[in-house]
């Protein structure tokens, strides 16, 4: 795999804990997340094309820098974080959609990320509504965005990581909406009879390339929830255990925490710079060490360009627990 340096030096300092059970108090270790307390953004200036209204928008990233103008894509090289926050430019039209926004909050900030309905209409060229969830992840996305096809294609899911923390640990508040509707752009919006949830994922791959670039993940750990109530007040301090091994027998297993696979597959950069879909094939025995980490907090569950207009979620002060 393409592994770059910068993302191994920000987790050197993460205190290796045990997989298994919980930690004695005293021992028990929290590591802030690399820009994990959401207080550092960095502004992004995009001029939109003038045939669909010439507009200014202004995207925001969890990262250190000056103001990154003339359509300058995107490129992740201090922090770990990328949002869905996007500038894509479809048949020579720039557009940009703008869905992960710093809030304030006491003395720092916050990152707010709100499902939003994007609309491009250009006279014969170009008549789109694309349904966009509010997501930031670790990993790093394809900019310019071509087209709406495969966007899991377009990200490069995850970063290198081989501790085995106990437990993810953030704040949060949620409006999660109402019933789903599914806006792909190019046919017509469909409702979706199922109710809206917010939701945080860490996953735990071992994964390796084989001779032609294929690559192969074993899931080594699985951190999952969802939230489908109004959660209007700060729940500071939350936790969600870190599951080692295979969870499928478990009592607290949901059809969502199993292999990702299908539609859902997730990509990665392999070592010839291609981007390849993560094949995970099974669950890794116990005590194998991880590879990389995939992290993933979003507006919506339903996937790509499905979930409610509206849909709020709040996270900061993201943090492994040992």
């Amino acid at each position: 795999m393409r592994l770059r340096p910068y993302l191994y030096t920000l987790f050197l300092s993460a205190g290796i804990g045990s997989a298994y059970g919980q930690l004695p108090a005293e021992t028990e270790k929290s590591e802030l997340l690399p820009f994990g307390d959401m207080d550092r953004w960095m502004v992004r200036v995009v001029e939109e094309s003038f045939v669909i209204g010439g507009n200014t928008k202004y995207l925001y990233e969890i990262t250190l820098g000056d103001t990154l103008s003339n359509n300058t894509p995107y490129k992740p090289s201090a922090s770990p974080w990328a949002t869905s926050t996007v500038m894509a430019k479809v048949s020579g039209v720039v557009k940009a959609s703008v869905t992960v926004f710093p809030e304030k909050r006491a003395d720092g900030y916050c990152a707010r990320l709100e499902t939003r309905m994007e609309h491009v209409k250009v006279l014969g060229l170009i008549n789109i509504s694309v349904l966009a969830t509010g997501t930031i992840f670790v990993g790093e996305i394809t900019e310019p965005v071509r087209d709406t096809k495969n966007p899991q294609a377009k990200l490069n899911s995850g970063i290198p990581f081989t501790e085995c923390p106990q437990a993810l640990e953030f704040d949060y508040k949620v409006s999660p909406g109402g019933q789903q509707i599914k806006a792909t752009g190019f046919s017509r919006i469909v409702n979706i009879p199922e109710q809206n949830n917010a939701e945080a994922s860490l996953l735990l791959q071992y994964r390796w390339e084989d001779e032609k670039g294929n690559v192969y993940a074993k899931r080594v750990g699985t951190a999952y929830e969802r939230y489908d109530r109004e959660v209007s007040e700060w729940q500071n301090g939350h936790r969600i255990p870190i599951h080692y091994g295979d969870i499928t027998n478990q009592n607290f297993f949901k059809p969502y925490m199993d292999l990702v696979t299908g539609e859902n597959t997730q990509y990665c950069i392999n070592s010839r710079g291609v981007t390849v879909p993560i094949q995970e094939i099974g669950w890794a025995e116990p005590d194998t060490k991880p590879t990389h980490l995939i992290l993933r907090f979003s507006s919506g569950h339903g996937g790509a360009y499905i979930g409610t207009p509206e849909a709020k979620f709040w996270v900061d002060n993201v943090k492994l627990i040992y």
